[in-house]
């Protein structure tokens, strides 16, 4: 099977990899990519939201698979453009990737298909966000209703602060605030069946202790000892089956994978959101555990056939990631800052450098070799494999502490159990 990987940070470095590591693959693409990926697969240039010309890289690669990663080309449209031309592509169309699009959207199916969630209002004016506030009280939630990279979302106990992200976005959702620790669910779709992937936790905020502003995701851990046994298939029966059906109803069957972030309250798990694409970094630990077939698995859904292959399966153990991020970051980002180690780090055993922003700056004139740089916020993740959490853990930090570059920024208490599960349902998760 030949597949093509599109976007440039850590979630699809991620896909890249699982993707070589299966048999069953035998060639793997990656559209732009980025130099991690280049370490092992071939890599393109192309616009991300241009779906004619990955459409056209496809064809002429003659792809079996081609695996969207990013949210913004799937609610632009790309997969439609592939799709209609015969291009076999993970991910949803645009009208069901308006799950993510839209938290308006997305709260109105959950509505329809009795997903158990928050309670909600979608506000456009300030006499209509104050009242949103005084119906929910504090806690306040505030989520942008448009894309914003897993950045558009305040909670606080600041109604000033709260107020002026609403004034700042324009049109948003007013939510109650869920509590309980927080984790994500990734369920492969193909219309009709779900399979739930090994849940995940991510650690939002820059700082330890969940102290700082929200970030793209600053770690992540699997398994998730404290969850509930059955929590993937209660998410299934509860969360995914009906909204999968009610997107059916609409006429946007839902192919690809279904983010379920959700909190795990005293009255049982609540939905706190939907994206429509694997999330990063938490899809990244799961993947490192992940013993069966990516690239089958993704292809069946896409082809609305997922009968056609068992559900997927996991090794014993754990697996944590570590963000590495640049200065400045998540208000701006350094670019251009030398690393140094990250080779030495990915050569360590049950250790992956997931490269998320990073580039390749030639050898200058006295120079007798190019060099990685930060080109982004979150610059590198290391991943690794333990015996348990303890042990993944100390095996990610002590890779971790093999790579240096100016300014770096990382927290120092992934994974630390109990943390993760106090942070994930208070307002510093």
């Amino acid at each position: 099977m030949k597949t093509l990987v599109i976007g440039t940070g850590g979630r699809e470095h991620a896909l890249a990899l699982a993707l070589s590591r299966d048999p069953a693959v035998s060639e793997v693409h990656a559209a732009p990519g980025n130099p991690g990926i280049g370490a092992f697969a071939t890599l393109h240039d192309v616009d991300i939201m241009d779906g004619e010309q990955i459409r056209d890289l496809a064809q002429r690669l003659g792809a079996d698979l081609v695996v969207i990663g990013p949210e913004a080309p799937l609610v632009a449209g790309v997969v439609d453009a592939l799709a209609d031309a015969g291009v076999t592509t993970f991910g949803p169309r645009q009208d069901a990737a308006m799950l993510e699009g839209s938290k308006a959207f997305s709260k109105e199916v959950m509505a329809a298909a009795g997903v158990p969630t928050a309670g909600s209002r979608t506000c456009t004016s300030t006499a209509e966000y104050e009242a949103a506030f005084d119906a929910f009280g504090a806690p306040y939630v505030v989520k942008d209703d448009a894309l914003a990279a897993g950045k558009g979302v305040v909670v606080t106990l600041d109604r000033a602060e709260a107020l002026a992200h609403a004034e700042a976005c324009g049109r948003v959702v007013v939510e109650e605030f869920l509590n309980g620790p927080e984790c994500s669910v990734f369920v492969v779709c193909d219309g009709t069946t779900g399979y739930a992937l090994q849940p995940a936790q991510d650690f939002k905020r820059i700082f330890d202790g969940g102290q700082g502003p929200n970030t793209g995701g600053m770690g992540s851990y699997s398994p998730l000892t404290w969850a509930p046994a059955d929590l993937a298939e209660t998410v299934i029966e509860q969360v995914v089956n009906p909204t999968l059906a009610e997107m059916r109803k609409r006429g946007a069957e839902y192919r690809g994978c279904l983010y379920v972030g959700l909190a795990l309250t005293e009255a049982g798990p609540r939905v706190i959101e939907f994206n429509a694409r694997f999330g990063d970094p938490d899809i990244q630990p799961v993947l490192a555990l992940l013993t069966s077939g990516l690239g089958g698995l993704l292809k069946a859904a896409a082809e609305g056939d997922l009968a056609a292959v068992p559900a997927p399966t996991f090794a014993d153990g754990a697996a944590v990631t570590v963000v590495l991020a640049s200065a400045g970051y998540p208000e701006s980002s350094s670019k251009g800052d030398v690393i140094s180690g990250a080779g030495v780090a990915n050569g360590v055993s049950d250790v992956d450098v997931i490269h998320a922003g990073t580039a390749i700056r030639p050898a200058g004139p006295d120079e007798d070799h190019e060099h990685l740089i930060t080109a982004g916020g979150r610059v590198l993740a290391v991943r690794a494999v333990g015996y348990d959490v303890a042990d993944a853990r100390a095996r990610a930090y002590a890779a971790a502490d093999l790579i240096s570059f100016d300014g770096q920024q990382r927290r120092s208490d992934i994974a630390a159990e109990p943390l993760g599960v106090i942070e994930g349902g208070s307002l510093l998760g």
